[in-house]
C-alpha cells in the first residue's frame, strides 16, 4: 500500500526551498542576483567602514581590511545565509577609548580576545537567549536602526553644493521606479553608476567617497599586535573585549533574527554567534577593527538586492578589497549623493510602518507599544542598538511581572465539619516574586478558626520568595495558636516548598 508524504508546514516547506550555495552556483539567474547583490554592498559599505575607522580613532585601511576579512570570514563560517558582517560602529564606539589611551596593537589585541569570547559563547549556547526578546523589542531594534541609518544620512545633506539635492531625489527615483519596469540588475547599482557618470560628465565638484578617507594601496598582512604578553595587558583590554564581544553577538544574532523573518527561512544562531568570534579573530591577526553583522548593508543584500545565499556575503568583501586597493581612483569618484540615495531607501523599507500605524496602535496593549517605544528611544538616544535592546526587554520584562502578578487572586471561604470550622483559601494564578510578596496580607488573621487551609492546586510555585512568604503566613498563624495546612502543590511546587521551607527566615 503506498503512503503519501506528508505536505510540509509552511515555516518548513521555506526552509527546504532556501537557495544554497551550490543552487546558485548552477542557476545563472541566482548566480547572476548574488554577484551583483555583492556589489552594491560593497559600495555601501566602503564609505561606512572608513567613517568608523575615524570614529575609533585607526587608520582608514584597518576599518576596510576589517569589512573584508569579516565578509569573507562570515560567508564560509557563520549561521545566517546572506547576512553581512564587517565593521561595525558599535564595536568602534567600544573599542575608541582603547586606541585613544593605548593605541592600535592594543586594539588588535583586544580584537582577537573579544573575538575568542564570543566563541566560547556561542559554544555554550548564549544563542538560546535570544527566546527571552519579545517581538516588540525586535520591532522597536527594527525601527530604530531604520531611524539611525537616516540620521547617519543627514550630515550629507548639510551644508553641500546644492546640485547635490537633486541627485539624490534622481537616485531614490531610480532605486523604486527601476523595479516596476526591469528586476534584471539591482536598482541601487544602477542610482549608483548613473548618478557618478551624471557627476563626472557635468564636471561637478561633489562631496564624494574619496572625501571620507584614503583608500589603501595594498593587501592586508598577517601580523601579531607588538603588546607586552602580561596579565596587566590582559586586565587592560578585557573590559573591552567582553563589551566587544557582548555588544557584536547581540546585534548579528538581532540581525539574523531578523533576515529569518525577512527570507521565512531558519539560521542556525548557535554557528553564527561561535562563527562570528572566529571571524574576529582572523580579523584582528590581520590588523583589522572588528566588527559584527551590519544591518543596514544586511538591508541592502537581502532585502533590496534579493541576496539569499552565502555567495553574496562572501563576494561583498572580495568586492571591498577590490575596489578599494585595484579601483581605488574610482571608486574614490562615487558621489556620496548617490550612497545617501541607497541608504535612505534601505532606511524606508526597514522601518516597520505597520507598527506605528493608527489601527495597530488602538489594537495593540499600550504596556506593549510602551516596549516598542522604550528599545527605540534608548538605541536613538545613545546610538547604541545593544544598549536600547537591554533597556526594551527589561521594561518588558517588568510590564509582564507586573501584569502577571495582578492575575493572582485569593478567595476565602469558611467551612464546618464534624471537627469545628475551618477557613479555606483558594490561591490561582501565578506565584513568583512580583505576586507573592503581598500575598502575605491576603488573610484575615484575627477573624479565622483554629484550622486554616492554604489550596495552591490553581497556582505553581516559582522561587523562594514564594516559599518566604508562605512561611511568613504560616509563621503568623502560629503565633496566634492557629495550624495551617497547605494543600494541592503539583510535584514542582511541592519539592521546591519542602527543600525551602523553614530555612528561609531573616535573622
Amino acid at each position: 500500500m503506498s503512503r503519501t508524504a506528508p505536505t510540509p508546514a509552511p515555516a518548513q516547506a521555506a526552509h527546504l526551498a532556501e537557495p544554497t550555495v551550490r543552487t546558485a552556483l548552477r542557476s545563472p539567474r541566482l548566480l547572476r542576483t548574488e554577484v551583483l547583490a555583492g556589489l552594491v554592498t560593497a559600495f555601501a559599505l566602503i564609505p561606512e567602514a572608513i567613517s568608523f575607522s575615524i570614529l575609533a580613532g585607526v587608520d582608514p585601511q584597518v576599518g576596510l581590511f576589517a569589512s573584508f576579512t569579516m565578509a569573507v570570514s562570515i560567508a564560509v563560517l557563520g549561521g545566517r545565509p546572506a547576512m553581512v558582517s564587517a565593521a561595525a560602529g558599535a564595536v568602534a564606539l567600544v573599542l575608541a577609548p582603547l586606541v585613544d589611551s593605548h593605541g592600535t596593537d592594543y586594539l588588535i589585541a583586544a580584537v582577537v580576545l573579544g573575538g575568542l569570547i564570543q566563541v566560547v559563547l556561542g559554544v555554550v549556547g548564549v544563542a538560546r537567549l535570544m527566546r527571552f526578546i519579545p517581538r516588540q523589542v525586535m520591532v522597536g531594534f527594527v525601527n530604530s536602526l531604520a531611524v539611525l541609518i537616516f540620521m547617519a544620512q543627514v550630515p550629507h545633506l548639510i551644508d553641500v553644493p546644492w546640485p547635490v539635492y537633486p541627485l539624490v531625489a534622481l537616485g531614490i527615483l531610480v532605486i523604486v521606479g527601476l523595479p516596476r519596469l526591469t528586476t534584471a540588475v539591482p536598482s541601487p547599482l544602477v542610482a549608483i553608476a548613473l548618478l557618478t557618470a551624471l557627476a563626472l560628465a557635468g564636471g561637478l565638484n561633489l562631496p564624494d567617497v574619496g572625501d571620507e578617507g584614503d583608500l589603501p594601496d595594498g593587501l592586508p598582512a598577517l601580523l601579531v599586535p607588538d603588546v607586552p604578553w602580561t596579565l596587566e595587558t590582559l586586565q587592560v583590554i578585557a573590559p573591552y573585549a567582553l563589551a566587544m564581544a557582548l555588544v557584536g553577538l547581540l546585534e548579528s544574532l538581532l540581525t539574523a533574527k531578523l533576515v529569518d523573518d525577512i527570507t521565512d527561512t531558519r539560521s542556525d544562531k548557535t554557528r553564527e554567534a561561535w562563527g562570528q568570534g572566529a571571524a574576529n579573530v582572523v580579523t584582528g591577526f590581520f590588523g583589522g577593527i572588528g566588527g559584527c553583522a551590519m544591518i543596514g548593508q544586511t538591508m541592502v543584500n537581502v532585502k533590496v538586492a534579493g541576496a539569499r545565499t552565502r555567495i553574496s556575503t562572501f563576494l561583498a568583501g572580495v568586492f571591498v578589497l577590490v575596489l578599494t586597493v585595484g579601483l581605488g581612483d574610482l571608486v574614490g569618484q562615487i558621489p556620496m549623493a548617490a550612497l545617501v540615495a541607497v541608504m535612505i531607501m534601505v532606511s524606508v523599507t526597514t522601518f516597520d510602518w505597520h507598527s506605528i500605524a493608527p489601527g495597530t496602535l488602538r489594537r495593540m496593549p499600550r504596556s506593549e507599544t510602551a516596549v516598542m517605544l522604550a528599545t527605540a528611544v534608548v538605541v536613538v538616544a545613545t546610538h547604541n542598538l545593544a544598549i536600547g535592546v537591554v533597556a526594551g526587554t527589561l521594561v518588558a520584562m517588568t510590564l509582564f511581572a507586573r501584569r502577571v502578578a495582578h492575575f493572582t487572586d485569593v478567595r476565602r471561604r469558611v467551612v464546618a465539619d464534624a471537627e469545628g470550622e475551618r477557613a479555606v483559601y483558594t490561591v490561582t494564578g501565578e506565584l513568583f516574586f512580583a505576586s507573592s510578596n503581598d500575598l502575605y496580607t491576603q488573610f484575615e488573621y484575627a477573624a479565622d478558626p483554629d484550622r486554616v487551609v492554604i489550596d495552591l492546586a490553581g497556582t505553581h510555585v516559582w522561587d523562594a520568595s514564594t516559599v518566604a512568604s508562605l512561611d511568613a503566613i504560616t509563621a503568623k498563624y502560629a503565633r496566634k495558636g492557629k495550624c495551617v495546612e497547605i494543600v494541592g502543590l503539583d510535584d514542582v511546587s511541592a519539592a521546591r516548598h519542602a527543600r525551602l521551607t523553614g530555612s528561609l527566615a531573616q535573622h
